[in-house]
């Protein structure tokens, strides 16, 4: 992609991941202080629509990142750290990760607002962090939330099933390829940890803080690794 269509792509697809509101190319020219015109960033838009980058929920002038839009910016991730207020949250719980498993996944939901999945043994599995998850705009649709009611409903039935399928390292899925359903993203990763083979990651829509919260699994990972 050329460098200024890839630059609107980032820069819209990062404000509605964070506003979750259709964004249009006069806030974006304005938010980001862009050096071209509101016209040339609707050109922009308008191929970057009709490559299925983005598309307009409605009529009116904003637009939404797609599911390409993410893959595409998860293709720009780099590894890095979480802030060191959250590693100081944190850092407690792996000295003891088998007494403190619990307590780490409900702060990691406190931190994201989404829900975190945990499997400690394969068979035995945990989750938190739905009213953080329910409470995301997205899930205002009656649709949606039936639809992760079903998810949560099964959730031990699809840990177990991912299992063997997952690597032991943070990976991402979303959209069609989430385990969790089109709707959701999740960001996961198997882990060692004594004798024990577990599993945990994160539960959000498709509108995610992908760099933020891959960051975070990754440092909770690498951590539960140092201590294994």
């Amino acid at each position: 992609m050329e460098q200024r269509p890839a630059l609107i792509l980032k820069l819209l697809t990062e404000e509605y991941i964070e506003t979750a509101t259709p964004v249009a190319s006069q806030t974006l020219v304005e938010k980001y202080n862009l050096d071209f015109s509101p016209a040339t960033v609707r050109n922009d838009l308008a191929e970057l629509e009709e490559r299925g980058y983005i598309k307009q929920p409605h009529t009116s002038a904003g637009r939404i990142p797609t599911e390409l839009a993410y893959r595409y910016l998860i293709n720009q991730l780099n590894k890095g750290t979480p802030s060191r207020k959250t590693q100081t949250m944190l850092k407690p719980y792996f000295n003891d990760l088998n007494s403190n498993w619990k307590q780490l996944a409900k702060t990691l939901a406190q931190l994201t607002s989404n829900g975190i999945f945990w499997s400690f043994h394969r068979y035995d599995s945990y989750y938190t962090g739905l009213s953080g998850l329910l409470s995301q705009p997205e899930f205002k649709q009656l649709p949606l939330v039936y639809d992760i009611s079903q998810v949560i409903d099964s959730l031990e039935e699809i840990i177990n099933d991912l299992f063997d399928k997952i690597p032991e390292k943070p990976i991402i899925r979303l959209g069609s390829d989430s385990p969790f359903g089109p709707f959701s993203s999740t960001i996961l990763t198997k882990y060692r940890y004594g004798e024990h083979l577990g599993l945990f990651g994160l539960l959000a829509p498709l509108r995610n803080n992908y760099q933020e919260n891959f960051n975070l699994i990754n440092y909770v990972y690498d951590h539960i690794q140092e201590k294994r």
